[in-house]
């Protein structure tokens, strides 16, 4: 029997909701079908669905091996894809959504690093915080920092995202240092509309500390909040990668060191990795290896 085709028959019965639909959707004959499901069942040692004359359900069998059985069939199609293309140049248009903040820091220039290596592709980058419907906008890859992944979406871990606590010397001369995460409470601090804006949050040897900030400025985007530290208007809570090259220079300085924020991952989020355009899987490939585990912006920082 082949494995594969007998767990596709299945789940096309599945998203069918019939033998015969998912017969003439396969183009194969209603008792090739049944066949199919039978070995299927034959193999796996359980009965995946009940029949009726009018409708197919699953069993509780059947429920926990179709998101298997999808997986696999994802998988098998991956595999197939190297093979397939591994010979082949990208090429082709990939557009890219990602935060303002990343793109204008880090991602542009990887994009440009990306067409340069590979000449026949183009790279739309799609810039904003809102939230984007990958599908509904034609977005083939989404750059998003967080640790809440979307579960209908694939998601590749391409860096992590650290943060810091930082403001200008001036700042710090005239207001002075805060020695723990309380101390923020008299501080000016600016925050992101969004994110944090209720608090920002610190461990230190397991221990968890909470602080409620508040200040006269915050913004929807990260950027915006750098550009006011480093007008002096605060302390801000930013991305290393957008702060590291102020703080390498001085013209800021980071807080707070040993008090530690959660760390969040970068990840590139698309739709599927059934028949992934070989332009995807490289530009994807190419970020993983140029951000890596140990981002290069985080080397001169102590975190």
């Amino acid at each position: 029997m082949d494995r594969l085709s007998a767990m596709r028959v299945f789940i096309e019965v599945v998203d069918q909701g019939s033998l015969t639909a998912a017969a003439e959707k396969l183009d194969m004959s209603r008792a090739m079908v049944s066949r199919y499901l039978a070995e299927l069942e034959s193999w796996l040692g359980v009965r995946l669905l009940h029949r009726s004359t009018r409708s197919v359900g699953l069993s509780s069998a059947g429920q926990e091996a179709l998101p298997r059985c999808r997986k696999m069939l994802e998988l098998a199609e991956d595999v197939q894809g190297i093979t397939l293309n591994q010979n082949a140049a990208p090429h082709g248009l990939i557009r890219v959504a990602s935060s303002n903040s990343f793109a204008q820091s880090h991602l542009a220039a990887a994009a440009a690093a990306f067409v340069a290596k590979y000449p026949q592709t183009q790279v739309e980058l799609i810039v904003g915080d809102r939230s984007i419907n990958l599908v509904d906008e034609r977005i083939d890859l989404a750059i998003r920092i967080t640790n809440d992944l979307d579960p209908n979406l694939i998601a590749r871990k391409l860096s992590i995202c650290r943060s810091v606590v930082c403001a200008t010397p001036a700042y710090i001369a005239e207001h002075g240092i805060p020695q723990q995460p309380d101390d923020l409470l008299q501080h000016q601090c600016l925050h992101h509309a969004f994110f944090g804006k209720n608090g920002w949050r610190f461990t230190k040897e397991k221990q968890v500390f909470f602080v409620p900030v508040s200040g006269a400025i915050s913004a929807n985007d990260a950027n915006v909040i750098l550009q006011a530290t480093l007008a002096g208007a605060g302390i801000a809570h930013q991305p290393t990668f957008s702060a590291a090259p102020y703080l390498e220079s001085g013209e800021l300085v980071q807080l707070l060191a040993d008090y530690h924020s959660d760390e969040l991952g970068i990840y590139g989020l698309y739709t599927s990795r059934r028949h992934m355009p070989i332009i995807l899987r490289s530009l994807l490939d190419f970020l993983a290896e140029r951000f890596g585990n140990e981002p290069s912006w985080d080397k001169l920082l102590k975190l």
